[in-house]
Order: structure tokens, then C-alpha cells, then sequence
């Protein structure tokens, strides 16, 4: 088992930055990749960034240049620092461990556990 736990969401103002952390916990020398997801009021769940403990990172195409995901495997971590916050990027943010190696790390349905999420809404 592994627990995942989210803090750092707030409302902020466009153009702001927050920075997002998520401590892993249990069994987290299992995990492969640990991901960051968003899901929207009426949209599908998708995911932001993602990194995988080997090495290697993804960004959505809508966050590149503004979000950086970084790792610490000492701490078990995982932060998400958010630049240039937009109003799109309103939604809640959950943290999602995967146990294996998957072609497809980009699909929420890949992953094992997920964090009970933080809410990030940007005001215009």
C-alpha cells in the first residue's frame, strides 16, 4: 500500500505561483512513476505532469514552460511548482503513484493509488 497526501492548493490570483506537495508514504521504494492530475468541473481527469523515479519528466502541452515536477526520494516527495497560474488551471489536483512500467503513464486508469486531491482555483 501506498498513501499519497496533497497540500499547497489555494485561490490565487492570475499570473501567481503556488507550489504543490505530495508525500508518498508505506510502500514507496514499490513505485515507478509518480504523476500530477487535474480534473475540471465537466471534464475528464488528465494529467498535468509526471515523473518517473529512473529519471525522466512529461508535461502536458498546456503547463510546458510554466510547471515543474521534481522528485525527492528522501523525503518521498513530489512537488509540483505552478508558474504563470491562468484561470484554465482552476480544477483539483491529485497526486497518483504507479507501481510498474507502463506505455502509457499519461492515463489515470494506469495508476494504482491517488491522494484525496487539493483545490487550485485562479481568479481572472
Amino acid at each position: 500500500q501506498v498513501q499519497l497526501v496533497e497540500s499547497g492548493g489555494g485561490l490565487v490570483h492570475a499570473g501567481v505561483s503556488l507550489r504543490l506537495s505530495c508525500l508518498a508514504s508505506g510502500r514507496t521504494f514499490s513505485t515507478y512513476a509518480l504523476g500530477w492530475f487535474r480534473q475540471a468541473p465537466g471534464h475528464e481527469r488528465e494529467v498535468v505532469a509526471r515523473i518517473i523515479w529512473s529519471g525522466g519528466t512529461y508535461y502536458a502541452d498546456s503547463v510546458k514552460e510554466r510547471f515543474t515536477i521534481s522528485g525527492d526520494t528522501t523525503k518521498n516527495t513530489v512537488t509540483l511548482q505552478m508558474n504563470s497560474l491562468k484561470p484554465e488551471d482552476t480544477a483539483v489536483y491529485y497526486c497518483a503513484a504507479v507501481l510498474r512500467f507502463s506505455f502509457n503513464l499519461h492515463a489515470a486508469s494506469t495508476y494504482d493509488y491517488w491522494g484525496q486531491g487539493t483545490q487550485v482555483t485562479v481568479s481572472s
